[in-house]
């Protein structure tokens, strides 16, 4: 199937996004996918996720304390990420594309949902407003019946064991992320993170908190939002 053009012309302002920042210094650590929700598919009438990119210099370890005063509206994504032992080739199938994962981790991404998703270009060319990653422990096989629970302050906060409904199966988007790449030049490749995107509705934590997610026998990562709002 040929890439909506919306996405191509996107992910090609992303990409000069993406250089730009390398060429500042920010080192390579990945990439992101977003947008790929029933509802989010439905919204921008699209077939894939959106995907944008990861660096060095974002990505906090867990525990971190995080000042989101002045963020427009902060949210909190509890996450899979892919860590790729392999290149992922631009015709891969879901099966291929898991075969080169070597490892598999929780994540935590902060986002600033500025300004509210309208346009699938601005949503691009600002790096589907990426801030922050935060990465757990690696396994090496991705756990079954795999559940998720996001809690606030030690209380429950949002939780599901069908993490994969939001998100689509995880051989399936990685191998759409490495299409829409090679449609514009770039690839998945061994060393990359790729976080597959929020496995519960994205949280807004325009109030701070302490924010913990955890996955039995995945692993767990968590993060301290301080807020002056």
């Amino acid at each position: 199937m040929s890439l909506d053009p919306r996405i191509h012309a996107g992910t090609t302002a992303m990409l000069a996004v993406r250089a730009e920042a390398h060429s500042s210094g920010a080192g390579p650590l990945g990439w992101k996918l977003g947008f790929g929700a029933p509802a989010a598919l439905a919204l921008f009438g699209t077939d894939r996720p959106l995907v944008g990119f990861l660096t060095a210099d974002r990505l906090l370890a867990s525990g971190a304390d995080v000042d989101v005063t002045g963020w427009t509206t902060p949210m909190l994504e509890a996450e899979v990420a892919a860590h790729l032992g392999a290149d992922v080739a631009a015709d891969a199938t879901p099966d291929e594309a898991l075969a080169a994962v070597a490892g598999w981790s929780v994540a935590i991404e902060l986002a600033d949902l500025d300004p509210p998703p309208s346009d699938i270009g601005e949503v691009l060319a600002g790096n589907i407003f990426h801030r922050h990653v935060l990465l757990g422990t690696v396994v090496r096989v991705l756990p079954a019946g795999l559940s998720f629970t996001v809690s606030r302050d030690g209380e429950a906060f949002a939780s599901t064991s069908t993490p994969f409904d939001l998100t689509g199966e995880p051989g399936k988007v990685l191998a759409s992320a490495a299409s829409t790449l090679a449609s514009c030049g770039a690839a998945l490749s061994a060393g990359d993170v790729v976080i597959t995107g929020s496995v519960v509705a994205p949280i807004d934590v325009s109030g701070g908190g302490s924010w913990h997610v955890l996955a039995p026998a995945l692993g767990e990562v968590s993060v301290e939002l301080r807020s002056g709002a």
